[in-house]
């Protein structure tokens, strides 16, 4: 029986040393390559977690010099903070920051290339849109017309959308377009919620170019409705009966 399982247990081993022989290098390569990408990922999240915490240090930096109105150092802030942590949420956050400290500065050319910047670099769809947002407003209250309607070409995520069209409404109608202004702001009124107070903003600019966005289109069933129920029928009168 000893001599069986001795039998056996070498089988085994030689099956095994086998296996090994044929199959070993790729084995241990996989294991090579598994435990790279473990520790690479480790350490890319270490790396993550670091370029977070300074970019956090130096945001606070950027508002601190902001607050102190020191328009220079805010100039070296800003710029070290573009060139080391340009791909982090905390730059494109201090860009539109520091566009709003430039633009109450009267540094108007400064605010619009550091919204500028933030349009063209954020990965975060939501400051893309507040940036070309701002950016539009700029420009229009410059008379660059043409250059703000630019900035509002292409898609915003649906939480803009209606914003953007208000925009589009205000350069037209500069622009002297009464008709694309009213197609903007009627773009932006339906799109609005109804709690929103910037609804009645919008219902206020389409008033003052003579239309009431809550009467109904006519044609519609609804403005014939309204028409028939306006309709005065006239009373029968004792006269009136044979």
């Amino acid at each position: 029986m000893a001599n069986q399982l001795d039998l056996e247990e070498q089988e085994q081993l030689d099956q095994l040393k086998h296996f090994w022989k044929q199959y070993g290098n790729q084995i241990t390569w996989l294991l090579i390559i598994v435990l790279a990408g473990f520790a690479s990922w480790n350490v890319y999240q270490y790396w993550q977690r670091n370029q977070a915490s300074q970019a956090s240090a130096m945001y606070d930096e950027v508002e601190r010099v902001m607050r102190a109105n020191d328009m220079a150092k805010l100039d070296r802030a800003f710029t070290d903070m573009k060139d080391k942590f340009g791909s982090t949420t905390y730059a494109q956050q201090a860009g539109l920051l520091v566009a709003k400290s430039y633009y109450d500065a009267g540094k108007i050319d400064s605010a619009k290339a550091a919204l500028a910047w933030v349009a063209d670099k954020s990965s975060d769809e939501g400051y893309q849109a507040i940036a070309r947002l701002r950016l539009a407003a700029i420009l229009l209250e410059a008379r660059a017309y043409d250059e703000a309607l630019k900035q509002l070409v292409g898609s915003f995520p649906a939480d803009f959308q209606a914003l953007a069209a208000d925009r589009k409404g205000d350069i037209f109608q500069m622009k002297g377009d009464r008709a694309q202004a009213l197609v903007e702001y009627n773009k932006a009124y339906k799109a609005l919620d109804e709690r929103t107070e910037y609804r009645r903003v919008v219902e206020i600019k389409l008033n003052a170019l003579g239309v009431d966005p809550r009467e109904p289109a006519k044609g519609t069933p609804a403005a014939a409705s309204q028409a028939a129920s306006a309709t005065v029928v006239p009373a029968l009168t004792p006269e009136g009966k044979k």
